[in-house]
């Protein structure tokens, strides 16, 4: 990734979080951009953020006033936003994460921190790292692009809980195996 590449996402990111707090709805900061806030390495990719369900066309119309532009992919889980002059960049504000809604009291465990100088609430790294392992199966399974945000962040984990969360996938079993057999948890 360029340095503009990641500027241009940094920016995306606080961006769309001003916007949202200033217009609502509420939010959280998600993804490898939520993790990141809590020590883990930079994604390259895109910037996550989740709303209530009931919420998403208000989110929608928040950042399109803020100057994205709003796209709505077939997927029924999401919608992306581009910023105006950085048709590259996308934001990307899910409303069901793993076939769930996001709903109120999702959002209520969220942790206010700072990401770029703004304030703003972000999901807690277990809620994060057991989305993704939860999105885990046969057609997506990259278990070694975890490893470097699980390793930065482990102390922060709360092991028993994501264990508990993800026991049904069988492919974060065996992550959970692997970060175990690689001593970034204990074992269970």
């Amino acid at each position: 990734m360029t340095d503009e590449n990641r500027a241009a996402l940094r920016e995306a990111l606080r961006c769309a979080a001003s916007a949202l707090k200033d217009g609502g709805p509420p939010f959280a900061l998600a993804g490898s951009y939520g993790l990141w806030a809590y020590g883990a390495p930079e994604p390259v990719h895109d910037v996550d953020f989740v709303v209530a369900e009931p919420d998403t066309e208000a989110a929608a119309e928040t950042l399109a006033k803020a100057d994205f532009i709003v796209d709505r992919p077939p997927e029924d889980w999401l919608f992306k936003a581009r910023p105006i002059g950085a048709p590259d960049v996308t934001v990307d504000i899910l409303h069901r994460v793993n076939g769930r809604p996001i709903d109120a009291a999702d959002l209520t465990e969220a942790q206010q921190c700072d990401v770029l100088a703004i304030r703003m609430p972000v999901l807690p790294p277990s809620a994060i790292l057991i989305q993704k392992l939860r999105a885990l199966g046969e057609h997506d399974c990259d278990l070694a692009a975890l490893l470097p945000a699980t390793r930065a962040i482990r102390e922060q984990l709360d092991w028993d809980r994501i264990e508990d969360d993800t026991c049904e996938n069988p492919y974060a079993a065996a992550f959970l195996t692997l970060v175990a057999r690689l001593g970034l948890r204990e074992k269970a």
